[in-house]
């Protein structure tokens, strides 16, 4: 029987679970807001991914993940998803989104991140460079576009692998 709650996925949704709670517990003024700063929480789903080079070993990539972007563009989180080998993985990140870069089109955003990511393991360790144990570094760019003050699509580059669509809703 096929295993769906596998040791990292376990380990990221108690790592988010226990960043909600402080962040609940968190009172304003207290020096516990530092982290956390004013803010919102974001989550977000990538449905479709293009790899720049197919391989018959490709499988869908499909990601779910939860941020927290505080209100002066810093912003952490971590995604729960599928590798290109179909391998459950994680990626765990802090970043920043920066908006309004054109006065003509306010709508238009860039976002980066970097961070630990996990999952690409035994015969696939080597598809991602300086990868320990299925451990290795993780950065994305992205390219974005803001429909209203909650919803935003974005397209994320992976690396010299592809590209990532990803759709996002801001719990205000």
């Amino acid at each position: 029987m096929k295993r769906y709650c596998t040791r990292p996925a376990r380990a990221f949704l108690l790592a988010c679970l226990g960043a909600g709670v402080a962040a609940a517990q968190a009172a304003p003024g207290d020096g516990s807001d530092r982290f956390f700063g004013n803010g919102h929480w974001r989550v977000a789903v990538s449905p479709w991914s293009l790899h720049f080079a197919p391989s018959e070993e490709h499988k869908p990539v499909v990601a779910l993940a939860l941020e927290w972007q505080r209100d002066d563009d810093w912003l952490w989180g971590g995604s729960y998803f599928t590798n290109s080998f179909g391998q459950p993985s994680a990626y765990v990140y802090l970043g920043q989104r920066i908006g309004h870069l054109l006065e003509a089109q306010p709508q238009l955003f860039v976002q980066w991140s970097a961070g630990m990511m996990y999952g690409y393991r035994g015969e696939y360790q080597h598809k991602v460079p300086f990868n320990s144990n299925g451990f290795s570094p993780g950065l994305l760019l992205s390219l974005g576009w803001a429909f209203d003050e909650r919803s935003s699509a974005q397209i994320n580059l992976l690396g010299s692998a592809g590209l990532m669509l990803q759709i996002s809703y801001e719990l205000r």
